[in-house]
């Protein structure tokens, strides 16, 4: 049997690395501007639309379906489909949220000008405050981490998930906030273990 001891080792400081990042988070989020945020969504009358490149686009995938699961209308919008005529969905009473860690992402700000335009809400999550997204925010949330789980410190690892845990605790304090019921969720994730665990809950 082959000594995986430098491989169990590796593996072993990417999860300290990831939950230490984790953890800070509580520390150094601005909670005011995360709640002005959740009434946002909570109170907007038009669609929740999330954008994003690469690793970020994968955030918001996530977030997006988080969101749908509990009752929450949300879509991702391509950045190369939207200057190709996707934008036509974006409306007035909308929220964008822009997700780049740079702030400065070229196929991001391409756009950026139409949405204002559209009078759209724009929510900004990056680490840079002074970006070229944040700037042009009505919103900007900054999710800030020290270190990415590689040893280049570069790979989106720890800052997406981050990320990711920002719009988790979104998710659920709106759930509280609209007293979302066992029964709505069943209705919104019928299959899977989640399914068969809440009809049973239920019945």
């Amino acid at each position: 049997m082959a000594d995986n001891n430098k491989e169990i080792e590796q593996l072993k400081k990417v999860f300290e690395i990831e939950g230490n990042e984790i953890s800070k988070l509580t520390s150094t989020l601005d909670f005011d501007v995360i709640a002005d945020f959740c009434n946002l969504i909570d109170q907007t009358k038009g669609k929740i639309i999330l954008t994003g490149c690469g690793t970020s686009a994968m955030a918001a995938k996530k977030a997006m379906h988080t969101l749908n699961v509990i009752g929450i209308s949300a879509f991702f919008l391509s950045p190369s489909d939207a200057v190709h005529g996707a934008l036509g969905a974006v409306k007035e009473n909308d929220v964008v949220i822009f997700i780049s860690k740079g702030g400065s992402t070229k196929e991001l700000t391409a756009f950026l000008p139409n949405v204002k335009e559209k009078k759209a809400k724009i929510v900004a999550i990056t680490e840079k405050k002074n970006s070229k997204i944040a700037q042009s925010a009505d919103i900007t949330v900054p999710v800030h981490v020290e270190h990415e789980a590689d040893s280049f410190n570069m790979l989106a690892t720890a800052s997406t998930l981050a990320v990711i845990s920002l719009f988790d605790a979104i998710a659920v304090t709106l759930m509280g906030k609209e007293s979302f019921t066992k029964d709505q969720f069943l209705v919104n994730h019928p299959s899977g273990d989640v399914g068969e665990r809440l009809e049973k809950g239920i019945k």
